[in-house]
């Protein structure tokens, strides 16, 4: 009875954020070695489903880099980083997109397994246009997002279904790989989000890095730039702190990150007062 009475209590503490969220858009990105943990996916998927179910429009971009990585791998290309972005020549952007794809019908299968509903966006659709990155010449075809067909993303919507979105854009038709932080963080400015949550290895942004019990809950953008400064957000999360500071600048309401591997991580972040991660406000 005590259990029974305490999902009660939780139910009624989401009650006014599933009130205020209803018909919002809530754009998700799940990607790196993250990707590759089964239990953590489920649960993530398992989230979406719920946020899609009680009328939360879900969007999930999703990245691939291990996978990648193993690909090429086995075909014995090596694969090589500047400044942590891929270089890209054609034979590492088909690589990457033919993984990117198989990556995206599977996320696709597993949400239908779970009773959801979803579609596939790839650059068939054409929904990330994009052009060559700034540095192009010495990372090949890599490129940077133009702007987003809001369009088809929304004709999911209409379905009461998950937009699943790969991060290969195309423009002029060439394709490009495109960082998947940077692809959620325009599709939410694009979309005028509620919330970009950014799903992760890692609790959040922690004041001492090397210590998991000093996680700050919530930062502005300001303590955002004094703590990259101070070299605390250092490494792989500068990207991601950078990607929620653009999506706050161009009217996103709120920007999360959060461990993909705690059970139900994004509708404990979202739907409870505390939440388990760090929030990124303007």
């Amino acid at each position: 009875m005590q259990d029974s009475i305490r999902k009660a209590d939780i139910l009624i503490e989401a009650r006014p954020y599933l009130q205020a969220f209803r018909g919002k858009v809530i754009v998700a990105k799940y990607g790196g070695s993250a990707i590759d943990n089964p239990t953590a996916m489920r649960g993530i998927l398992e989230d979406l489903v719920f946020l899609s179910v009680v009328g939360i429009r879900a969007v999930l971009v999703h990245g691939g880099g291990p996978a990648i990585a193993r690909k090429l791998d086995s075909l014995g290309k090596q694969s090589r980083f500047v400044d942590g972005m891929r270089v890209t020549d054609r034979f590492t952007l088909r690589v990457v997109n033919k993984t990117l794809e198989e990556i995206n019908r599977r996320l696709v299968s597993q949400i239908h397994q779970l009773a959801g509903e979803a579609e596939g966006l790839t650059p068939k659709q054409e929904v990330i246009v994009a052009e060559p990155h700034l540095r192009a010449g010495e990372l090949g075809y890599v490129g940077s997002v133009a702007w987003v067909h809001t369009g088809s993303i929304r004709r999911v919507f209409a379905r009461q279904a998950i937009a699943v979105i790969s991060p290969v854009g195309v423009g002029n038709g060439q394709l490009y790989n495109v960082n998947a932080d940077d692809v959620a963080s325009e599709v939410a400015a694009s979309l005028k989000a509620e919330k970009l949550v950014l799903l992760t290895n890692v609790r959040g942004i922690l004041s001492k890095p090397a210590d998991s019990g000093s996680l700050l809950s919530t930062l502005s953008v300001r303590k955002v730039t004094q703590l990259i400064q101070k070299g605390t957000i250092q490494a792989g999360m500068i990207p991601k702190v950078n990607a929620c500071v653009e999506a706050l600048r161009r009217g996103v309401k709120k920007t999360h990150i959060i461990d993909a591997a705690l059970p139900h991580a994004m509708l404990l972040e979202i739907f409870t007062q505390r939440g388990i991660g760090t929030e990124i406000i303007r």
